[in-house]
């Protein structure tokens, strides 16, 4: 390991063993969450807030658990033998917290209030194949579809767009433009909102369900991640989460791993796949042959190695062989610099006397593009630098905020950038359908593509397949062209981790690596 990882680690293992001492007097009823991000607008038929917290207060349906859908607001549902129709029995005796009767005409204001924003939900096919909703009456609801859509269930237990809020929040009769208020029937409520600032949530002392062992939690922003780890080693905090390095790097959580008298430190199962985009359209990686290359080219051991610390498995493939439909025989790029160099020759690439190759008197030089709130991707991009230098390709490193990252997603302004899957349980149904947003950056590297359009109406096509069979072969067409054609280069497959208080107890992970299931925690 380089010696720059080692020093860290050591430094916060001393850290951790200076403070591993020290006993907080604290309640046991709240639990200090710290997180780099504020929740900002939890409204859940927007995008704007954050899902952690949306979880807490807003309910859908059906929930994702295990790998499996279960019953939440819908304790059950029958569906017609064509496959169109879906009739809901809803829970009896729910209430949204400010008194308003979790009923199915409540179920019919949400479901039409999303369906009113139809445009901003288009990367869920859902949203385009609904043809009706019903109320059967108070206890029942009935959702009628276009076209059998297979993941339907599956996507009313994701954290948005189809939870539910009182319809007395609802403004002018919906929630597109905003709601008045953030009310739901879930195990929390929020109680009071700083921007930037800090959030309070308490307990939802009607709640339908199992009641949450701790009755507060106080989401703390801390916005620089180094701050967010002080933070926990001095006892303001409980507990930090996350999916990836802008919460939590990997030098942190190994050297606080070791101090168990002081912390627990816990990972998920894989639940996404790391991967750098290659932007198909831009003038440099329009040849197959260069992005063929480059995938070669790329030292993921290294990665996984001296950047992720061996947390995660190697990804093969863009999707692990576990997601649905993704176990298939596919071509695995393993790194090989001998092959990057004879493809980059056979592409018109010739070596120049400083190292660079060039073609056309021009030099192969693109750029990597990555948000500067995540350390961690500035350091897998330093170490895609160095190994397309090797094989003579000038890569230069923009670091940016978070805010112009996104747009050079949605513009295409890139030439490589990082990407995450988006995991169970939108992997793959979700993700892929994302890919036809022009909004994405997986739709704007994937334009070059001679196939582009096939590959689109091909995605629209798997959705509405009834047939188990020819779903998989769908799928395994689409996978195996994306393989093909090297837009992603895939790195690892991620996991959840989380470090807390050693006396916070049952810090668990949910199928969506977007949620914490605060609920379920509780302190000894």
């Amino acid at each position: 390991m380089p010696v720059f990882f080692f020093t860290i680690s050591m430094m916060l293992l001393i850290l951790a063993g200076c403070n591993s001492s020290k006993k907080e007097s604290r309640s046991s009823n709240q639990i200090n969450y710290g997180s780099t991000k504020d929740i900002r607008d939890i409204n859940p038929h927007l995008y704007n807030g954050e899902m952690a917290a949306q979880n807490m207060v807003f309910e859908g349906l059906t929930k994702n658990e295990e790998g499996k859908v279960k019953p939440a607001l819908a304790k059950s549902w029958a569906i017609s033998d064509d496959g169109k129709e879906y009739t809901f029995s809803l829970q009896t005796n729910v209430k949204f917290t400010d008194g308003t009767a979790f009923n199915a005409d409540a179920v019919k204001q949400n479901f039409d209030a999303v369906l009113a924003n139809k445009e901003r939900h288009a990367w869920l096919d859902m949203v385009n194949e609904i043809e009706s909703t019903q109320v059967v009456d108070d206890e029942t609801f009935k959702l009628t579809l276009k076209h059998p859509y297979y993941p339907t269930l599956i996507e009313l237990g994701l954290t948005r767009p189809f939870r539910f809020i009182s319809p007395k929040s609802f403004i002018e009769g919906g929630s597109k433009t905003g709601v008045s208020s953030y009310v739901g029937t879930g195990p929390y409520k929020l109680e009071t909102h700083k921007d930037n600032q800090y959030a309070h949530f308490v307990v939802n002392e009607d709640y339908w369900g199992e009641k949450p062992k701790v009755s507060e939690v106080d989401w703390k922003v801390i916005p620089d991640s180094q701050a967010l780890l002080l933070a926990l080693k001095k006892g303001e905090i409980d507990l930090i989460y996350g999916a990836d390095g802008d919460q939590l790097n990997m030098d942190a959580y190994n050297a606080m791993k070791a101090d168990k008298a002081a912390f627990t430190a816990v990972s998920s199962q894989p639940v996404a796949s790391r991967a750098i985009l290659l932007n198909s359209k831009r003038e440099n990686l329009s040849s197959l042959k260069v992005r063929q290359a480059l995938t070669y080219a790329v030292n993921k051991e290294n990665i996984i190695k001296g950047v992720l610390n061996n947390s995660e498995d190697k990804a093969n493939t863009l999707l692990p062989k576990t997601a649905p439909y993704c176990d298939i025989e596919l071509k695995s790029y393993n790194h090989n610099v001998e092959k990057a160099n004879q493809l980059l020759d056979e592409a018109g690439w010739k070596v120049g006397e400083n190292g660079i190759r060039m073609k056309d008197d021009k030099p192969l030089a693109l750029t990597f593009s990555y948000n500067s709130q995540n350390a961690q991707e500035g350091t897998i991009a330093q170490s895609i630098q160095a190994d397309l230098k090797e094989v003579g390709v000038d890569l230069a490193i923009i670091s940016e905020e978070k805010q112009n990252f996104l747009d050079r997603q949605k513009d295409g302004e890139f030439d490589l950038q990082y990407s995450l899957s988006w995991g169970t349980p939108y992997d793959p149904q979700s993700y892929l359908s994302s890919w036809r947003i022009p909004a994405h950056g997986d739709y704007q590297a994937q334009l070059g593509l001679d196939k582009k359009a096939w590959l689109d109406d091909k995605i629209t096509q798997v959705m509405i397949e009834p047939d188990e069979k020819q779903r998989q072969t769908d799928y395994s067409e689409i996978l195996t062209y994306i393989n093909e054609q090297c837009v992603y280069i895939p790195i690892s497959y991620s996991k959840t981790k989380a470090i807390g208080k050693a006396n916070l107890k049952n810090i668990t992970f949910n199928d969506s690596q977007y949620e914490i299931p605060f609920e379920k925690m509780f302190f000894e």
